[in-house]
């Protein structure tokens, strides 16, 4: 129940082959005094027409799911080209899971690994909403180390020429961002407050016209600004 003027509650999708991890997770979000299940989906396909019948304001995507991958389900709901992208934050079993770089290039808002306390699954669900992205530093620094030879490529992006409009220190606290540092971390690096990160941060994802954290990572990665052999 909502409350007169109480804020109205987050609206989660979730999205899982696992009956019982389903199960699980509405558990968890339904004791929330903030967080509503508007849905359930068993499969990537039945992901995609039940997101957008619903628009719920967070969609939970799991990876490997049978009719269409929740890489594929991520980009139809979130990607490059859709008109109005959902907020997508993607579960996945990191360790086995060779695809999560596909995930967030696919327009994830983030990723956690399903074994993550209840706690962090709540914090999730409430990051995504509130528009920032979900990128842990230790998953991060573990995603670049895993794809570092793909990494070490850089590829043409339609946002690439717009580096050249950022400020040194933009450009540094990109490189930060991409190499997995927290704002805290940035700040203590950089000598600087995390207030003074945070607005570096918001100006780089207004000049590159990026959605959030995650994707400036992709595109940190891609256009090889970070992680790319200088020999």
């Amino acid at each position: 129940m909502t409350w007169p003027g109480a804020a109205a509650p987050i609206r989660v999708l979730v999205c899982d082959d696992q009956e019982l991890v389903r199960t699980g997770y509405v558990t968890i979000f339904t004791a929330q005094p903030d967080i509503e299940v508007v849905g359930e989906a068993g499969d990537g396909r039945t992901a995609v027409e039940t997101a957008l019948r619903l628009r719920p304001d967070v969609v939970v995507m799991d990876i490997r799911m049978p009719l269409l991958d929740g890489i594929e389900a991520t980009r139809l709901l979130a990607g490059p080209g859709v008109a109005d992208p959902m907020r997508v934050l993607v579960v996945t079993t990191f360790n086995l899971d060779e695809y999560v770089y596909e995930a967030l290039r696919a327009g994830a808002s983030g990723f956690l690994l399903k074994d993550s306390p209840p706690r962090d699954l709540v914090h999730g669900i409430r990051t995504v909403d509130a528009g920032e992205s979900l990128l842990a530093p230790a998953v991060t620094r573990q995603l670049v180390g895993k794809f570092a030879d793909r990494l070490r490529r850089p590829q043409r992006h339609p946002a690439a020429p717009a580096l050249a409009a950022l400020a040194p220190r933009e450009t540094e606290v990109l490189k930060l961002i991409a190499e997995g540092l927290s704002n805290t971390e940035i700040a203590d690096r950089m000598v600087i407050s995390r207030e003074t990160v945070k607005t570096y941060v918001s100006r780089i994802l207004t000049k590159l016209d990026l959605r959030d954290r995650v994707q400036a990572v992709v595109l940190a990665h891609r256009v090889g600004l970070v992680g790319a052999s200088h020999d």
